[in-house]
């Protein structure tokens, strides 16, 4: 039962009759309000992205790179509009023959138009590649961010959890655990991927954050008592998170080129999914006879890693000063 006596002295304390939730949160918007005209955060932040806009649209590798990504993302979400026929339409009698009219890429071992099935291998590769770097992120930044912000044993803790899982290269890892595993479809590769991927996240995250935590308009945001949960989300973490989006921008190359490795040694994906991993691993003992059964998945592969590597090296150098022309 609440006491009018105690009622009457938050009436004095909060005049405008706040419970003590409502005055916490005003409290800590007036904080970052404070921290922010303090370090004059927008201002550089907003500043330091449209510095790298303008980098990046001066930099022929950034448009080169965006436009492969952008080919290869509508043929991941579109691929009627670069092939009407269906990938999954075979007939023996075409078995590996090689590209002529209507076939540009030629009949797979199962004598299916190989296009089509390059043009639809897109689709799962690429969602791979973006299923695996979320979380892979996802783990990193919270780790990376309570091991940074906190220190001591609990930066300790989680850094020698890290550790262990450094001690075995993601392929590695992967393959062991892949072949537990009843069924391997787009979920269970993914999961593989960013189980054995994330310390890198996680380490770059804490860096950041160690070097961020220190700056003055943390501790003033932290004087005036904000909550540390605001402090991490709106000061800390948005001010160290350049390096990260840039191996999260590579990550994805990488790990789509994991992907085509573990099903090419015959523990990614399984059919009937339609993956370039697959295609190549189909391929391989073809290479005499029928060469463009390699070839045309390879190359697509390859020049989707390719323009995540140019998009993340153009968009580090653009958010390092020091690298910039």
């Amino acid at each position: 039962m609440n006491d009018p006596r105690t009622d009457a002295l938050e009436d004095q304390a909060h005049p405008e009759g706040l419970h003590r939730e409502s005055y916490a949160d005003r409290v800590d918007d007036r904080a970052d309000e404070l921290a922010s005209a303090a370090a004059a955060g927008d201002i550089e932040q907003t500043s330091l992205w449209q510095d790298a806009w303008r980098q990046l649209r001066r930099n022929p590798f950034f448009l080169v790179g965006a436009l492969l990504f952008l080919v290869f993302a509508t043929m991941a979400v579109a691929p009627g509009l670069f092939t009407s026929t269906d990938p999954r339409a075979c007939d023996l009698a075409r078995s590996g023959d090689g590209p002529r009219a209507g076939a540009p890429f030629g009949f797979d071992v199962q004598g299916c138009d190989y296009y089509a099935n390059v043009v639809h291998g897109a689709g799962v590769s690429l969602a791979i590649g973006f299923l695996s770097v979320l979380g892979v992120l996802a783990i990193g930044v919270v780790v990376g961010a309570l091991a940074g912000y906190y220190g001591g044993w609990i930066d300790s803790l989680l850094a020698r959890v890290t550790d262990i899982f450094y001690g075995l290269p993601l392929i590695l890892g992967a393959i062991i655990l892949l072949s537990v595993l009843p069924e391997r479809g787009v979920l269970e590769v993914s999961l593989a991927l960013i189980a054995f991927g994330w310390m890198t996240a996680m380490r770059l995250v804490r860096s950041n954050v160690i070097g961020v935590k220190q700056s003055d308009y943390v501790q003033a945001a932290r004087a005036l008592g904000a909550r540390t949960g605001r402090i991490i989300v709106r000061h800390i973490l948005p001010n160290a998170v350049a390096p990260v989006l840039v191996y999260a921008t590579i990550a994805v190359g990488t790990i789509i080129a994991s992907e085509a490795t573990l099903t090419f040694l015959g523990v990614g994906l399984q059919l009937p999914e339609i993956s370039w991993g697959l295609q190549i691993n189909a391929a391989q003992n073809r290479l005499r006879d029928a060469p463009h059964l390699i070839l045309f998945p390879s190359l697509f592969l390859s020049l989707t890693v390719l323009a995540f590597i140019l998009m993340g090296d153009a968009l580090r150098d653009a958010l390092d000063p020091k690298l910039r022309r």
